[in-house]
């Protein structure tokens, strides 16, 4: 093997562990540091080591404990360097030398996982709630502030001054780094579920790109799942996991093996993951019968009912319009009419969800969203309203920034009769 062929091996290593355990290693950097911003420059700085080290040296046995170690000797180190111009870094740096010593080794596997707290700390309630989204995509899941602003459709400059002001407050609000206390958790839970859901929805339909899904983010959210679930046993957060577990259960029958979009009433359910679904199935059964969940157990119970079916045919979709009347008392939003419009049109016939659908877009709500303008297209198609199909076709197009779902919906429009 040439020295050449050793170097681009290590950096694509290096490639690897930065998509795997970067945000890992950042939370624990914020940990022992206590600045966001310090953790994030020794973050870099670690990588830079590395890149120039591992070659000379070896690939070390633990690359994560390595890096924490590095990143936080690379920061103790700058801020000793900086302390010539302020006296008060110096002291700040023999604390951070003498409180960090004992801590670098330590196993966060345990509950009280790191990122668990880095997501409860993002997700305070003294940070708007704009702001705890914003924070825990960047912070926690390293999303950019471009795919972030895009997904609150936000302009980008807009989205990065809502996190640094949100990093100040931590700050000077001299917010802790811990999970909540027992007696704290259930206040904190909702803000925290919702964080979990939309990474996960990230990773399982990513808002704009040449790629359908983004595994890292829907596997780290599943893995966050499960450690709120360690934490706090809630029926809420049983509910979640399961929705998590039995959507992602669908993702390999979810893209053709040339990375195309293929629907739900095509995929090739024999490549669903039975194991998902079994454990996603048996949690929702769980959550119910709590009778004490909500929102995401009744989702949940939605994606069971569609995993329980062998094909498109054989869903039991008064039961899943049942649920949907139940989600939409409890929780209302134009998208849950929506999705419960699109089940009618499987009970009752395309004509009765396509009169859905137009009363959800005549009041002015998801004028925007291109999901009601492709369901509003196909519902057109099937009733053989070719003009109307075409137009609505257009518009979703027009507003989709994902690649597959945009040659998906070209196709469709491509295959409309003259």
């Amino acid at each position: 093997m040439t020295n050449e062929n050793t170097a681009e091996e290590l950096r694509e290593m290096l490639d690897n562990v930065y998509r795997s355990e970067s945000r890992r290693i950042l939370a624990t950097l914020i940990r022992l540091l206590g600045d966001f911003d310090l953790a994030e420059e020794a973050l870099h700085d670690a990588f830079r080591a590395a890149l120039e080290q591992w070659p000379k040296d070896g690939v070390p046995t633990n690359p994560r404990a390595w890096l924490v170690s590095a990143g936080r000797f690379k920061a103790i180190d700058a801020m000793r360097r900086r302390a010539r111009f302020d006296a008060s870094l110096a002291e700040l740096a023999e604390q951070l030398d003498r409180d960090t010593s004992d801590a670098v080794g330590q196993d966060d596997e345990g509950l009280e996982d790191d990122r668990l707290r880095l997501i409860f700390t993002c997700c305070h309630p003294a940070l708007p709630p704009d702001a705890r989204m914003a924070l825990t995509l960047r912070e926690v899941c390293g999303l950019t502030t471009e795919e972030i602003a895009h997904a609150f459709l936000t302009a980008p400059p807009t989205l990065a001054q809502r996190i640094v002001r949100a990093k100040a407050k931590i700050r000077d609000a001299h917010i802790p780094y811990q999970v909540p206390s027992r007696a704290e958790l259930p206040d904190r839970l909702e803000a925290v579920l919702h964080v979990i859901y939309l990474v996960f929805n990230e990773g399982y339909s990513a808002s704009a790109g040449v790629s359908l899904t983004r595994p890292d983010l829907s596997g780290e959210a599943i893995r966050l799942g499960r450690l709120l679930l360690a934490l706090l046993p809630e029926p809420e957060v049983v509910g979640l996991l399961a929705l998590m577990l039995l959507h992602e259960s669908r993702r390999a029958a979810r893209t053709s093996p040339e990375g195309e979009l293929v629907r739900l009433e095509d995929q090739d359910r024999a490549r669903w993951n039975r194991e998902q679904i079994a454990e996603g199935t048996m949690l929702v059964e769980r959550a119910l019968s709590s009778r004490r969940f909500g929102p995401y157990t009744l989702q949940a119970a939605i994606a069971a009912a569609h995993a329980a079916a062998p094909n498109v045919a054989a869903t039991d979709w008064a039961q899943i319009v049942t649920l949907y009347d139940l989600l939409a008392r409890l929780e209302p939003s134009p998208v849950v009419e929506l999705n419960r419009a699109v089940a009618v049109a499987m009970r009752d016939g395309p004509l009765a969800g396509l009169a859905l659908i137009d009363a959800i877009l005549a009041r002015g709500d998801l004028a925007d969203y291109h999901l009601a303008h492709a369901a509003r297209a196909e519902l057109c198609r099937r009733l053989g309203r070719t003009a109307d199909a075409r137009a609505a076709y257009q518009r979703a197009l027009g507003l989709t920034q994902q690649e597959p779902e945009r040659r998906f919906l070209a196709r469709q429009l491509g295959d409309l009769p003259d």
